[in-house]
């Protein structure tokens, strides 16, 4: 009985559709969990991150072997993030207005989130190829994955990097923001989105549809400015070091 049962889960737990389940139930999970209690522990993402490990482990299936499975919601994340466009063209017109602003604010937060990543790794006694690594932490996971690859990093372990970004600054971004006195939604929405990519976005939305949009937009430029400048930036300082 024990051996049917074992090959019963076993055909259960190699579906594909498996997986895609236990992953919007992880998700669905930590989003009751953060509407009831509205505490940043519980926020949807590091809610469902913990979860999946732990199924992930007692199933005894790897990470390759969940990947594989959930191709389908992978596919979706592109057009969840055009989607992000949507209140950037509702706000166009408060945007365009604080052109200068939020140039200033990318040149000045863009920089300061990468040189003190680096800086503070370098501190801490961390080898170039980790510095290379958290670099591109603040923008998305596959602009941060083609960066750190171009710079002398590890992409796998950039993703990781981003992962935790993200997750770090929806949970802390808002409380710092708050005793810091920022209460202005496009200054909260640069400031969630240029340090904490989409998941800081995500975030930003919950404050409001002017706070998303601002939010939106330094993430999608922080991610432009990223892969445009940051290896030259590099390659530059490689050629003054040499």
């Amino acid at each position: 009985m024990s051996g049917t049962l074992l090959q019963a889960w076993q055909a259960v737990a190699n579906h594909p559709l498996f997986w895609v389940g236990v992953t919007l139930a992880a998700y669905q999970l930590g989003v009751a969990l953060y509407q009831r209690t509205k505490l940043a522990v519980f926020h949807p993402v590091l809610v469902s991150t913990a979860v999946l490990v732990l199924v992930i482990l007692a199933a005894g299936q790897d990470y390759a072997h969940y990947r594989e499975a959930v191709q389908p919601l992978q596919v979706l994340l592109g057009p969840a993030t055009v989607a992000l466009a949507v209140p950037l063209y509702m706000n166009f017109r408060r945007i365009r207005s604080y052109f200068w602003p939020v140039l200033i604010c990318l040149l000045v937060g863009g920089t300061l989130a990468t040189v003190l990543a680096v800086l503070l790794a370098w501190l801490l006694g961390a080898e170039p190829m980790i510095m290379m690594t958290m670099a591109p932490k603040s923008v998305t996971s596959p602009i941060a994955m083609l960066v750190a690859e171009q710079i002398g990093g590890v992409a796998a372990l950039a993703a990781v990097f981003v992962m935790f970004t993200g997750v770090l600054g929806a949970i802390f971004g808002p409380v710092l923001l708050r005793l810091c006195g920022v209460d202005h939604p496009a200054a909260w929405g640069m400031a969630m989105g240029l340090t904490a990519h989409a998941v800081g976005t995500s975030r930003a939305l919950e404050e409001g549809e002017e706070a998303g949009a601002f939010s939106a937009l330094a993430m999608s430029l922080m991610g432009t400015a990223t892969a445009l400048l940051l290896p030259l930036a590099v390659s530059l300082w490689m050629v003054f070091q040499g």
